[in-house]
């Protein structure tokens, strides 16, 4: 039987107590699309009153998810970071930009914590790590909500304001996702959580296991880039040389000094442009006939041969290969 997972009761609206039907419609990436529901991830989407079919702005989630809460002040000091990041390291500018927005107008939203699991009188943020993080440079206390919040819960209402505010960039999201599998939540959770439908989890998960993580944490958020670039980079990275291409390049002193959008751009870049100089050569006789092709990729070099251009020509050198290497063995070999 699956467990029951459910909000405080202030957030369940009244009608939200009758059964849930076994399949509902939810608006997924603006299309009204049918998924299945386990009865804890029933209970979690009318526990948060409905929030996945009704709104897409984070305001209007946070606000549903503090509705009918005590707000408390709190030491940041005693609050931890979700145990599933969700972001990449800001700049320091859009760090110190934010901290100056509270520090002229406050906090006017609160954050969503839980006590932490064992007993040690800590708090989990749920969402609001930018204004925790705020709160905690400018020495000031952070307003919050604290509720009592599984793990189910408290990565569903991370990841569903985020959504809602669409400021994670897809590298960010598909991060998120591949970290909620990696802890072994349910793809009807992780899809939940995100707002996304089956097809587009599995896309979110593929990258994010398919790009190195060097690579992923060298180049950042990428904010310009979404999926259909990230796939491009991702194909270009699934050849085993532009792997060790890659962390050649995104350890080199002038890629860091770069904005992340440009570490992305370079090193797209330098793949694709290690790709064309690995195309093979036409080799030609004296004759004009194109009797082999030669490519070289990093340290590996391959003659292709075409019997319909030179019949046996490839066979012929073949046998040959003993007596050339002996002829290399003896002499110098080329620089």
């Amino acid at each position: 039987m699956a467990r029951k997972i459910n909000f405080d009761a202030p957030v369940t609206e009244p009608s939200e107590a009758h059964e849930i039907a076994p399949q509902r419609a939810r608006p997924l990436l603006g299309l009204e699309r049918t998924i299945k529901q386990s009865g804890a991830l029933g209970a979690i989407s009318h526990s948060l009153g409905g929030i996945s079919e009704k709104v897409k702005r984070a305001e209007e989630i946070e606000q549903k998810l503090i509705e009918g809460q005590v707000i408390v002040d709190l030491d940041p000091a005693l609050i931890d970071n979700s145990f599933v990041p969700d972001r990449m390291e800001a700049t320091e500018e859009q760090n110190a930009a934010f901290r100056e927005l509270i520090r002229q107008h406050g906090q006017n939203v609160p954050i969503l914590v839980r006590p932490k699991p064992g007993g040690t009188e800590r708090y989990e943020v749920a969402f609001g790590h930018r204004r925790l993080r705020a709160a905690r440079e400018l020495g000031i206390k952070v307003r919050a909500v604290v509720r009592s919040l599984t793990d189910e819960q408290l990565v569903i209402a991370q990841g569903q304001e985020n959504s809602g505010r669409t400021d994670l960039t897809f590298i960010e999201r598909a991060r998120f996702a591949a970290r909620l599998e990696d802890r072994k939540f349910s793809r009807e959770i992780i899809m939940a959580s995100l707002n996304v439908d089956k097809a587009a989890l599995s896309r979110l998960i593929a990258i994010a296991t398919r790009v190195p993580v060097a690579v992923i944490d060298a180049i950042g958020p990428a904010p310009a880039f979404g999926r259909v670039r990230w796939q491009e980079l991702t194909d270009l990275l699934d050849q085993e040389s532009n792997r060790a291409r890659a962390l050649e390049i995104v350890k080199a002193p002038t890629f860091n000094a770069l904005d992340t959008d440009k570490r992305f751009e370079a090193l797209a870049a330098g793949l694709r442009k290690k790709t064309l100089r690995a195309r093979a050569e036409n080799w030609a006789a004296k004759d004009g006939t194109h009797a082999a092709k030669v490519s070289r990729v990093g340290k590996r070099l391959t003659l292709t041969f075409d019997d319909r251009v030179a019949p046996k020509f490839g066979d012929f050198v073949r046998e040959k290969l003993q007596t050339l290497y002996d002829e290399f063995k003896a002499g110098d070999p080329p620089a």
